[in-house]
């Protein structure tokens, strides 16, 4: 779930050293796992999936069960993707990759991706079947990235689905298990696709090169470049204009900076290629604090 800044996590440059080889000793490998596990993204979108059961009013212990499946669940992915890539990372010359580097072996790394996952489907069930259900499947998704749609036409699909469960897997472990508002969702699944374009973006040519034909890919650097804010734009509206009722200062002000980091980001594309990806995250930044505003607004009750 929520592959967002996987493959921008921890980019580099050349590697001769086959991946998974190379003795690992204890302190190693830990320290190995938790480079692989991507722990900026990880602890970034656990934090940010407790954040919404905390404004949308789940109490303490809710909120500990959420942070802790969320948790587990990227966990999981992150090591699932790091020892997928392994090849390809040494393929397309990346470093930083700890698999890749021989740093902790593919065969660790898969086990704790495994246990991660055990331990996710309790976890997230405790919250409630349908809440577990639904967050379950946003890992599935993920996984199904990893293991075989990243080089698909289908590729933004997963990145959809993982952002779109969020809110139906917090306000389903509410009392009543009430459903989120459309909006919730829909806006939710577009910062999806959104991350998925910035996050391949500044990719693009190595994956090219190592047979990567996801959705990005095929489209091209010009036409995601071109193509990157209009679903968190899009996303930005429904937060401001899904909810019922009048829209206030705050929603003109976040639509007026969304927008402007947007157009920011498409003119300086011409001096810095980083700058679409970076305008981009400013862009989820403002989603996510709409999102977060809106609190217990996103149930459909």
């Amino acid at each position: 779930m929520l592959h967002a800044c996987r493959d921008a996590y921890d980019r580099s440059v050349t590697t001769s050293r086959p991946p998974g080889l190379g003795r690992e000793s204890g302190p190693q490998a830990v320290l190995g796992l938790v480079r692989a596990c991507h722990p900026g993204p990880t602890v970034a979108v656990t934090a940010l999936v407790t954040a919404l059961a905390v404004a949308s009013g789940r109490d303490a212990a809710g909120c500990a069960l959420v942070a802790a499946a969320v948790l587990t669940g990227q966990l999981s992915i992150g090591w699932c993707n790091d020892a997928v890539d392994a090849g390809r990372d040494v393929a397309a010359g990346r470093t930083g990759k700890p698999v890749a580097d021989g740093a902790v072996s593919v065969r660790t790394v898969w086990a704790a991706a495994a246990a991660a996952l055990v331990l996710c489907v309790p976890l997230s069930l405790a919250s409630g079947l349908a809440a577990g259900t639904v967050h379950l499947a946003g890992v599935a998704a993920a996984w199904a990235y990893d293991l075989w749609l990243k080089a698909t036409v289908l590729s933004w699909l997963p990145y959809a689905v993982g952002f779109g469960v969020l809110p139906p897997f917090v306000t389903l472990g509410l009392p009543g298990g009430p459903w989120p508002a459309w909006w919730a969702v829909l806006a939710a699944a577009l910062l999806g696709c959104g991350a998925h374009l910035a996050n391949v973006l500044p990719d693009i040519p190595a994956d090219l090169a190592t047979g990567v034909r996801g959705w990005p890919q095929r489209l091209g650097p010009a036409r995601v470049r071109a193509l990157v804010p209009v679903p968190l734009l899009l996303a930005t509206g429904l937060l401001v204009f899904g909810p019922p009722g009048p829209v206030g200062a705050g929603g003109w002000a976040a639509l007026a900076g969304a927008g402007a980091f947007a157009v920011a980001g498409l003119l300086a594309a011409g001096r810095s290629p980083r700058a679409p990806f970076v305008a981009a995250v400013a862009v989820a930044a403002v989603d996510v604090l709409l999102l977060l505003a809106r609190g217990t607004e996103i149930t459909a009750l």
